[in-house]
């Protein structure tokens, strides 16, 4: 099903929000409705993660942010405005364009980075690379 041309503009905001992580992440779908992105293999886990996904829907683009579900802890300050925009306990669904709610997933997509990191889900890669540290 092509995506509806009214939610590309909520999508490519979406994508843009997960796409500054794509280098130390993996890639596995980029698509024009969809992008996806995985996280470092876990040794807690024995596999690669699931990390994030923007993705065009029927009648909404949704954003998948997997380590909320992961790491509750990280909704705790979320605003009621972005609560509202959830369905279940890792996705955010939208309609529209909205800047300040964009902003504030911006700001917990990179929490969840910096939150893999401490968590020290991976021995294997460089995971304090992620949240733009270079030290471990």
């Amino acid at each position: 099903m092509p995506p509806k041309n009214d939610f590309l503009p909520v999508f490519e905001q979406l994508k843009n929000i997960l796409k500054p992580f794509e280098p130390k992440l993996t890639v596995t779908a980029d698509t024009p409705g969809a992008y996806s992105l995985d996280g470092p293999y876990s040794e807690k886990w024995k596999k690669q993660l699931f990390f994030g996904s923007a993705q065009i829907k029927k009648n909404y683009v949704s954003f998948y942010l997997m380590p909320v579900y992961m790491f509750p802890d990280l909704l705790k300050n979320i605003s009621p405005e972005l609560r509202k925009h959830m369905q279940g306990k890792s996705c955010f669904n939208f309609k529209k364009v909205e800047p300040a709610l964009f902003e504030e997933l911006e700001e917990l997509t990179r929490m969840s980075v910096e939150k893999f990191r401490r968590e020290n889900m991976s021995r294997r890669s460089n995971i304090s690379q992620l949240a733009g540290n270079r030290k471990p």
